[in-house]
C-alpha cells in the first residue's frame, strides 16, 4: 500500500496537483507548457468532456475525430514534468481505494508541443523539429533507479567529454523517443533532431544579462558537436523528463517543436502564434491516428 504522504489524493478524489480523477484523462495526452496554449488545441476537438484548472496545470479531455484526448499544460521546467508525469501515471496504474499498483498496466502516449530556439543555422525559423533524442541538462533522471537501463550512455560519454562538461553541473542524460509516435512523424515537413532540455532560459541556454557563465563557449561548441549521425539542433525545458519518465514507467513520448529563433543567424518571430496553430494542427492529425 502507497503511502498517504507519498500518493497525496484530495478530500474530492482527485490527484494533488492536477486535481484530476482516474476517468478525467485519456491513454493520449497532449502536454504544452503555456496553459493558454490548451484552448488553442482544445478548439480543434469536436466535443469538451471535462475542463479542470489549478496553478499552471489546466487540463482538457475532449474528443477529436471521435477519439478521447487530454491535452494539459505543465508549466516551465523538468521539476513541473515530475509532477505531471508521475501524477498521470498514478492515475492509469494505481488504484486510488486501495492505495495498491494495479494488476493491468495501462500504456499511455504522451506528445509535448511546444516552441523551441534553433542551434544549427540550417535550421529556419518557423520550422518544425521532431525529436528522435532528448538531452537533460536538467539532473531529474538522475534522481530515478535504472535510469541507466533507458539512457544512451555512449551518447553522454561523448557528450561530456567533448564538451569538456563541469563537474559542477548536473550531469547530463539523454534518452530516445517513443520509436512507434517517432514514425508518425516521417515527413519532410518535420526535421528530426536531438534536442537539450535546459534547467532554465537565460544561463542554463547560454544567455547572457548581467551574470557570466560558468561554461561560456558552450553554444559554439553544441553547434560543431557532432556524434555518430546526429547534430544537436534546438533548445527547450521540458523534453528530457517526459522521454526519460515515460520510458522508465513503460509509457511513450515524443516532441515536436515549432522553431521560434536561431541562436546562431539570431532571426526570430515574435509573432509565432499561426506557426503554432499550423503545427497543433499537424500533430494532432498524425498523434491520433
Amino acid at each position: 500500500m502507497i503511502k498517504e504522504s507519498e500518493l497525496i489524493i484530495n478530500k474530492d478524489g482527485t490527484i494533488f496537483h492536477l486535481h484530476l480523477k482516474p476517468a478525467d484523462i485519456a491513454g493520449k495526452i497532449i502536454l504544452v507548457g503555456d496553459p493558454g496554449r490548451v484552448d488553442m488545441v482544445a478548439s480543434n476537438f469536436e466535443n469538451i468532456e471535462f475542463k479542470i484548472r489549478n496553478r499552471e496545470f489546466y487540463t482538457i479531455t475532449g474528443t477529436y475525430k471521435n477519439k478521447r484526448i487530454t491535452v494539459l499544460s505543465t508549466g516551465i521546467g523538468t521539476d513541473n514534468i515530475d509532477i505531471v508525469l508521475n501524477e498521470l501515471d498514478a492515475l492509469a496504474n494505481i488504484d486510488f481505494n486501495t492505495r495498491k499498483v494495479k494488476e493491468k498496466f495501462a500504456q499511455l502516449d504522451f506528445m509535448r508541443i511546444g516552441t523551441s530556439g534553433a542551434l544549427q543555422s540550417e535550421i529556419p525559423v518557423n520550422s518544425f523539429v521532431v525529436s528522435q533524442k532528448s538531452i537533460g541538462f536538467d539532473g531529474l533522471l538522475n534522481f530515478y533507479k535504472n535510469r541507466d537501463s533507458i539512457c544512451d550512455l555512449e551518447f553522454e560519454s561523448n557528450l561530456t567529454n567533448e564538451l569538456s562538461w563541469k563537474n559542477t553541473l548536473a550531469s547530463p542524460y539523454i534518452v530516445d523517443a517513443s520509436e512507434n509516435l517517432l514514425q508518425k512523424f516521417k515527413s519532410p515537413k518535420f526535421i528530426k533532431g536531438v534536442n537539450i532540455s535546459a534547467p532554465g532560459f537565460y544561463g542554463p541556454q547560454g544567455r547572457v544579462l548581467r551574470l557570466p557563465l560558468a561554461m561560456n563557449e558552450i553554444n559554439d561548441q553544441i553547434e560543431k558537436y557532432s556524434f555518430k549521425s546526429f547534430k544537436i539542433t534546438n533548445y527547450e525545458m521540458e523534453s528530457s523528463a517526459i522521454y526519460g519518465l515515460s520510458k522508465l514507467m513503460g509509457h511513450r513520448a515524443v516532441t515536436v517543436c515549432a522553431i521560434i529563433a536561431n541562436r546562431v543567424t539570431g532571426d526570430a518571430n515574435n509573432a509565432y502564434h499561426s506557426v503554432m496553430e499550423k503545427l497543433v494542427k499537424i500533430a494532432l492529425e498524425r498523434f491520433i491516428n
